[in-house]
Order: structure tokens, then sequence, then C-alpha cells
């Protein structure tokens, strides 16, 4: 036998697995497989919500106002982004983009229609 070649009862002198418990180290090698090919079974199984990705949160100490206007102006850049751009098209793709402007601009109006009914907190 090379010195490549186990038999299945000799044990590799340098494996960190010699001396674990083979219950438990299956049982980790089973939330692993879960983790990376079911991960919809691992949420399902969780009590509680899934955290959001804290990257993407609005600062939750922000009060309404700000975030409304904070919107307005997020939307209002993204139709002015929009129109430049769809200059640039041929007709048939300007037409398309145009048309989510549109889109676009009617969620800013709903916005400002928002921000303009909040009541100030004193």
């Amino acid at each position: 036998m090379n010195n490549q070649e186990f038999r299945h009862d000799q044990t590799d002198p340098a494996s960190p697995y010699e001396s674990l418990d083979s219950k438990k180290f299956h049982e980790a090698a089973e939330r692993a497989l879960d983790h990376y090919l079911n991960p919809a079974a691992q949420i399902m199984a969780s009590n509680h919500e899934p955290e959001p990705e804290p990257m993407f949160l609005a600062n939750p100490k922000y009060d309404t106002e700000s975030l409304l206007a904070n919107a307005s102006e997020s939307l209002g850049s993204a139709t002015t982004m929009l129109s430049n751009f769809a200059a640039l098209l041929e007709n048939s793709h300007r037409k398309t983009l145009l048309g989510i402007t549109q889109v676009v601009m009617l969620g800013e109006l709903a916005v400002n229609q928002a921000l303009d009914k909040v009541e100030l907190k004193e």
C-alpha cells in the first residue's frame, strides 16, 4: 500500500475529526447542507421573522417627514435621469423609457401628497 491510500479501518493521524463525536459531526454537516442547499427550510423552521439586511434599511430614528422628503428627492432624481437617457434613444425605446419615467413621476406625486399630509410631532 502506498502512502496516499488508506483502508477503511485506518484513520488519518492528522485528521481533525478523529476525536469528534460522529453524531455531532453528522448534525453539523446536515446544518451546513441545509444552509447552502435548502435555505427555505431554515427560514421556515425559524420562530422569528428573518432580519432584513441592515445595509438596505432606512434609519429607524428618522421621522416620517424626513423619509418621505428623501423618497421624493430620489424619485425626482430618477425622473430626471430617465428623461435625459430617453433623449439619447431611438423612438421605440424612447417611448418605453418615457413610460417608465411617467410611472416614477406618479410615485413622486404620491409621495409628495403624503408628505403634505404628515402631521409634525412636537
